[in-house]
């Protein structure tokens, strides 16, 4: 299925229904006064999250989707049926924004959590509403609302605790492979990567996190070049960055350094606020250089004037990659755990 993450629907919720202007007509019951029902609520428009969807796909053929209108009021006193809501199912990590004016209307970020994106029409009143004490015959009723209508962008942003970063072919794939079930496909040439991929990574009993695999970056992303910066955006919910460098790259391609340096400059000139997200080094490809694969790290190291975690692994051959799993595990519990003590404190009163 061609992975889609940004699409443009329609959606128009149910008209209410008229409410009715009718009289009693029955023998033996002069003046039987009006007895006409309320018209019957349109359907709204929910976006749900829905398991098992990784993709907007399907909205590249069906973009139109309308609710139920609401039926017609009618005499005695009878309401007209309401008019069934509309659930489309959408991935999870869908976000919601109106395309006229910009405005977020939401994100879906739970399985089975309903948004309302458009709100069905109000039923029309039965003449019998206005029955009075000096109008003993009203003939006025009123027309159902109409539903709302809007034009939405659907845009996917996929959930994944750990993303990778790095160049192409820097082993990203390999490293992804590695570690979970997630296969996607791993060549020697560029961009064998072309939309991201998601793994589970177990590290233990009941002890695991989502990592994700995005296209590689090139130097002039952020001006188009490659596949640009347009899954960049997939790391924005990320806790934890993984830069992936080659400390082996091939004859002709630059050197670790100079790719690194490139890597961290698109990731600025995209997003400042992802750039200065929490971010480790990951050497790889350290099994090609033998004896002189500790001199190489410390140098790419130093020149990068790099202060954080620094981790030296073959993805291919699986060396060191388990302590990376671990100390990642490790580092996302002290950050939920940071994010606990944080809640618990803003909802503490001390007055209380």
């Amino acid at each position: 299925m061609k992975f889609v993450d940004e699409v443009e629907v329609r959606v128009h919720a149910g008209n209410g229904g008229n409410g009715s202007a009718s009289f009693r007509r029955e023998k033996y019951i002069p003046l039987g006064g009006p007895d006409g029902g309320d018209g019957g609520d349109g359907g709204s428009v929910y976006m749900v999250a829905r398991a098992g969807i990784n993709t907007l796909a399907d909205f590249r053929v069906a973009r139109r989707f309308r609710a139920e209108s609401g039926e017609g009021g009618s005499s005695r006193n009878c309401t007209g049926r309401g008019g069934a809501d509309l659930e489309i199912d959408v991935p999870l990590g869908t976000r919601v924004t109106e395309a006229d004016t910009g405005e977020v209307l939401g994100e879906l970020l739970a399985i089975g959590e309903r948004l309302l994106v458009a709100a069905g029409g109000h039923g029309g009143k039965g003449n019998t509403r206005f029955k009075t004490s000096t109008n003993r015959a009203p003939r006025k009723f009123t027309a159902g609302t109409p539903g709302e209508k809007r034009t939405l962008n659907l845009e996917l942003t996929v959930l994944a605790d750990v993303g990778l970063l790095g160049l192409p072919n820097a082993g990203k794939s390999t490293l992804i492979t590695a570690v979970s079930s997630a296969r996607p496909k791993i060549a020697d040439y560029p961009f064998t990567t072309l939309h991201p991929h998601l793994g589970v990574v177990y590290a233990g009993t009941q002890r695991s996190f989502v990592m994700a695999d995005i296209p590689g970056l090139i130097e002039g992303a952020a001006d188009g070049a490659g596949l640009g910066t347009r899954f960049l955006k997939h790391l924005n919910r990320s806790r934890l960055l993984l830069h992936i460098v080659d400390a082996a790259p091939p004859p002709g391609s630059d050197d670790a350094v100079t790719g690194a340096r490139a890597i961290v400059k698109e990731l600025e000139l995209f997003s400042p606020e992802l750039a200065g997200r929490e971010r480790w080094l990951v050497l790889n490809k350290l099994d090609l250089l033998h004896e002189g694969a500790d001199a190489e790290a410390e140098r790419i190291v130093r020149e990068l004037e790099w202060d954080g975690p620094v981790y030296r692994i073959s993805a291919l051959k699986k060396t060191g990659t388990q302590k990376l799993v671990h100390d990642i595990m490790t580092r996302l519990e002290e950050i939920d755990e940071s994010v606990r003590e944080a809640a618990e404190t803003a909802d503490y009163d001390p007055t209380a």
